[in-house]
């Protein structure tokens, strides 16, 4: 099955043919949500052009992303380790393509080869890794170094300019209040970055807003491409 996912392009012609017969492709609605914290993993998704956050909910109700796959990774693998539950929720941020796997076919066919665990294992590592790095970046970045770096991370596995975000869902995903979302989409709207509608942001200049971002979004892409090759 023709893919754009890394993961999938990565692994072996054998580990692939093991693979193929529980592939199938999907359509992603944006919000959806793939499974909650503490559900059953049922399914692990390869996205093609959609955009997966991992989130963590608080009993008040306020979530905050923890990751973001999409083009470059997978959701779910970590059932392919013998471990079902899932410790956070996935909610597709971006609409799109995805190619879909049984958890339970997708862990035969892991645990066959040593390469493909392997692989699964970096990739998990880059997610935490990713984790990480957010929680470093929300205790020590300011908003706006922040917010760049998220749309550009968004940017790059999209492959597009346009980002159909509203300032709800970004104070929701950089957990922060609406109001500072606003006042930081003015200043770069204002500086030539970017051009925002109602719904809707345009990423005009990409090396100012690369300038803007904090350190995080190039260690992000640092550690897949050392872990993964990917970038």
């Amino acid at each position: 099955m023709p893919s754009t996912n890394a993961i999938l392009s990565s692994i072996s012609a054998g580990d692939s043919a093991a693979l193929r017969p529980y592939l199938r492709k999907v359509h992603l609605e944006s919000k959806t949500t793939l499974f909650q914290a503490g559900d059953t993993v049922q399914s692990v998704y390869f996205p093609l052009d959609a955009v997966i956050s991992l989130i963590v909910g608080l009993s008040t109700g306020e979530v905050t992303e923890s990751a973001m796959v999409g083009k470059d990774g997978v959701v779910g693998a970590s059932s392919a380790l013998d471990s079902k539950i899932a410790i956070n929720s996935a909610v597709v941020q971006l609409p799109g393509d995805a190619i879909i796997c049984d958890a339970n076919a997708f862990r035969g066919a892991v645990l066959q080869s040593q390469t493909f665990v392997s692989t699964i294992v970096r990739h998990e590592q880059t997610v935490f890794l990713q984790a990480q790095q957010s929680t470093a970046c929300m205790a020590n970045h300011d908003v706006e170094a922040r917010l760049c770096r998220w749309l550009l991370r968004a940017r790059d596995l999209w492959g597009s300019d346009d980002l159909p975000f509203t300032q709800e869902f970004l104070a929701e995903m950089l957990g922060v209040r609406r109001t500072s979302v606003s006042t930081v989409a003015h200043t770069l709207q204002r500086a030539g970055m970017i051009r925002y509608v109602r719904g809707k942001i345009q990423i005009v200049d990409v090396e100012a807003l690369q300038e803007s971002a904090c350190e995080c979004y190039d260690a992000v892409k640092d550690n897949y491409q050392r872990l993964l090759g990917t970038v």
